[in-house]
């Protein structure tokens, strides 16, 4: 297999300097071209070497979407820093055990999340630098991440740079606690599809000539999805809009759709889709007639869904992939004005193979189901977990796959119906919450004798977090009362929507959860 030794921080030095007066970033009122943009991030990459940091250091992104994710991850690119994506929604223990997972030697928050970080500060003794993103001074210890950018010498940086650099994305919930992905950049590059050329230079010189698009993330870009959008963007020499709003507001979104005539919308499955139809629904005529592509990886995209958007977006196609931070390109769909397309029905990705628990290929239309597994450009392996990264990578006669866990079967025609990840993930929103962990932090509730978590299908988001208790002396248990246990144990995104009360064991004689009695006991089977 060819892959350049190509580097993200290499192609943005080159693309800086052939279309520096292209719009890079717009966010709000703020607006920066490539020539600002670029001078910014080596101003903060010097600023990170300054402070000590050396080749594969660790830098953790606690930040919402803004212009500081951009341009700190093209400074780390530019530093040859590792970036480690933190959700913001953590709270303080699930925060620390990032941090200190990714032995993080910079954290970059934005200033709401100070409080965090200060109490957490003397818990990180390999941190050396803490960069405050915000109108206002810095906490008093920590730097202003807006004179990082601001001040010094913005001129290109002296740096030989290597294709084997790496970039975490630490996937939450899937197996336990978050672990971090490691991707080299020369693979993740070949992956988002920009290594037709051999070298940075000449890839720079082949965007220059094409006219750059207007993209929108409406995703989250501590998620791979929102982040792979951006980075994609930006090296096709596109411009990226980000949302001036805290969390997704559709109101917000439909704006700037139409404000700066966007051309490509990535968003998350139904988890957008449904508030974006809703909204819609009520509200005054958007011309979104420039919106070419809507893009959606990560979570369930119902064909009714799909088929309502295009009422309103009429003139794009909507891009479906199925992939996940293990892999991507694991599967597509695409479905257009007048088209009809069934619920999580994709064509198999270029490098994909599936395969039965005892790694048999599964044969078309035989009605087995299988794991969808992808070999070529596939990251390293989970960051210091060796044994999940042997489970997860595993080399099937002499070719190294990724198995992230997804099931599907195989149809006559070679296309895949996804069934789902085969342990007992669930994706709400987007967001994948682990069952045992919010069963765990249940159980410290006095009045809960026993629990078992579950997703239970939903219109919104996917699936919705369901818990179905067992309470001591059959007390009765309110939400409220659990939304107030679980505050400081684990974040808002994984607190059950939904608590059933029951009076009867959930648990096989084993000890194992009973799951099928439990979903009968929802009322969900």
């Amino acid at each position: 297999m060819n892959v350049p030794d190509l580097n993200f921080g290499d192609l943005f030095d080159a693309l800086a300097e052939v279309i520096p007066d292209r719009p890079a970033i717009i966010f709000g009122e703020q607006s920066y071209d490539w020539r600002t943009f670029d001078a910014r991030s080596n101003r903060l990459a010097r600023t990170l070497l300054d402070r000590g940091l050396q080749t594969g250091a660790k830098v953790a992104f606690y930040l919402r979407n803004s212009p500081a994710y951009v341009e700190l991850f093209a400074a780390c690119a530019k530093a040859r820093l590792t970036h480690a994506n933190i959700n913001y929604l953590y709270v303080e223990e699930e925060l620390h055990y990032v941090l200190d997972n990714a032995d993080a030697e910079a954290v970059v928050y934005d200033a709401e999340f100070a409080p965090q970080i200060e109490r957490l500060r003397q818990r990180l003794p390999k941190v050396r630098a803490f960069l405050e993103v915000g109108d206002a001074p810095p906490s008093d210890w920590a730097e202003s991440y807006a004179q990082a950018c601001e001040i010094g010498v913005g001129t290109r940086l002296n740096i030989e740079r290597s294709g084997e650099d790496l970039y975490f994305m630490y996937t939450g919930g899937t197996t336990g606690y978050p672990k971090a992905v490691m991707w080299e950049h020369k693979h993740r590059i070949k992956v988002i599809g920009m290594s037709e050329h051999e070298d940075a230079e000449s890839h720079a010189q082949a965007t220059a000539h094409q006219a750059g698009g207007i993209v929108l993330p409406a995703c989250p870009l501590m998620h791979s999805t929102g982040f792979t959008t951006t980075v994609s963007a930006l090296m096709s020499g596109s411009c990226v809009v980000l949302l001036p709003s805290r969390s997704f507001d559709p109101a917000v979104c439909l704006k700037q759709i139409e404000r700066h005539r966007v051309n490509r919308l990535a968003i998350v499955g139904d988890a957008f889709s449904v508030p974006i139809l809703e909204y819609l629904a009520e509200a005054r005529a958007y011309d979104l007639s420039s919106v070419e592509l809507i893009s959606s990886a990560g979570a369930m995209w119902s064909a009714e869904r799909k088929h309502a958007l295009l009422d309103h977006f009429t003139n794009a196609t909507l891009s479906d992939s199925l992939g996940s931070s293990e892999g991507s390109r694991l599967g597509s769909s695409t479905t257009t004005p007048g088209e009809r397309s069934a619920t999580a029905r994709f064509k198999l990705g270029p490098d994909v193979k599936v395969f039965t628990e005892d790694l048999r290929e599964v044969i078309p239309g035989s009605g087995e189901s299988g794991m969808i597994a992808t070999s070529g450009s596939i990251p390293l392996g989970y960051y210091k977990d060796p044994e999940r990264t042997a489970q997860t990578f595993p080399t099937v006669r002499g070719t190294r796959y990724s198995m992230a866990g997804d099931w599907c079967t195989i149809e006559a025609d070679g296309s895949m119906t996804l069934l789902g990840r085969g342990n007992n993930c669930i994706n709400s929103g987007g967001e994948k919450v682990y069952p045992e962990e919010v069963e765990e932090a249940l159980k410290l509730h006095p009045e809960i004798d026993d629990v078992a978590v579950i997703g239970v299908a939903d219109a919104r988001w996917g699936q919705a977090v369901t818990a179905v208790i067992l309470a001591r002396d059959n007390r009765e248990i309110d939400q409220a009362t659990m939304k107030a246990h679980l505050a400081p144990l684990i974040a808002r995104y994984k607190h059950p929507k939904t608590y059933v009360l029951v009076d009867q064991r959930i648990r096989h004689d084993n000890g194992k959860v009973n799951y099928r009695a439990v979903r009968r006991l929802a009322g969900v089977d």
